[in-house]
């Protein structure tokens, strides 16, 4: 008993000492990772994860998720979609440290940009750029899923990114860093968020948000044909607000280019009497999710829980 309070009272001390080393190196290291061509640190990242990432506990939770979602799906075929969940994965760390020069749409050379845009979402999003209202933007972990949150500052679109910060203070820092750059307002999860949120749309900001991955205190939906917990706050900020939702993924294309897509405007589920039911509209949205993994499941990140 003694020697694990020991323990425990060296293990809180050295906590700072580990921090500031980790932080520095995370600082350092995309300082540079800066250095070099976004494409040569891409395919390096690609290269390791596909090396050591089927070596982690990781790889065994996307496995049992895929067999789960694909029961149709020989082994093989698990198997080589897991890679490419290794590769995208490690492309996207690769590219992380790039984030500012890799959003590249020339609306006068589409053919020449790093960024294809269908023109149906160049409509919509130009429609959000007139309309005058804030909106709700949903995404999820498919292909570089930070990408989306710098489309709105590119173009002239007000808007607000709800983020989660890293536990290391240091790592935090570099990472806003990165981010902050075009990204607009950056808004960390936290208790006062939905206020911070709330506030942001009726300014006319446009809020976007990642909603595809496990929330405890979420509500009951159905992923994948499986029971899942998911996170209601978009759909309860629709309620308070009343405002569009629209959702938005990056498809990862050959030739380190991308597709960046926006829907149509999502019609939220409304009860008996005319407001929006936050556990229909949560279901909605985690619906449009599971048919955008369907479509590229090689591009989602498969390595997370999702299901408890």
């Amino acid at each position: 008993m003694r020697r694990s309070r020991a323990a425990a009272r060296v293990g809180k001390a050295l906590k700072p000492v580990v921090h500031a080393v980790l932080g520095a190196a995370t600082v350092s290291v995309l300082r540079g990772v800066r250095r070099f061509d976004p494409h040569k640190t891409a395919n390096f990242g690609a290269r390791c994860a596909r090396m050591f990432g089927p070596l982690l506990k990781e790889q065994r939770i996307g496995r049992t998720n895929l067999r789960a979602a694909f029961p149709e799906k020989t082994d093989a075929e698990i198997d080589a979609i897991l890679a490419k969940v290794w590769d995208n994965l490690g492309r996207f760390g690769g590219e992380f440290a790039h984030l500012d020069r890799i959003w590249d749409f020339d609306p006068a050379h589409p053919e020449k940009s790093r960024i294809e845009l269908p023109q149906e979402s160049i409509a919509t999003f130009e429609k959000l750029l007139a309309d005058g209202k804030g909106a709700l933007i949903f995404s999820a972990h498919l292909g570089n899923w930070e990408l989306p949150a710098l489309a709105a500052p590119a173009y002239g679109l007000d808007s607000a990114v709800l983020f989660r910060r890293p536990n290391i203070a240091a790592v935090d820092r570099a990472v806003q860093d990165i981010r902050a750059v075009n990204m607009g307002q950056m808004i960390a999860t936290s208790l006062d968020a939905p206020v911070r949120l709330a506030d942001a749309l009726q300014r006319g900001l446009h809020v976007g948000m990642l909603v595809d991955q496990h929330y405890s205190k979420g509500v009951d939906v159905t992923f994948f044909g499986r029971p899942a917990k998911a996170n209601p706050l978009l759909a309860r900020l629709a309620r308070q607000i009343e405002c569009p939702i629209h959702g938005t993924r990056i498809v990862r294309l050959p030739g380190d280019r991308f597709r960046a897509e926006i829907t149509d405007e999502v019609e939220p589920v409304r009860d008996a009497n005319g407001a929006i039911d936050v556990q229909g509209t949560t279901q909605k949205i985690n619906a449009i999710i599971e048919g955008w993994i369907r479509e590229h499941p090689e591009q989602w990140l498969w390595l997370h829980r999702r299901w408890r």
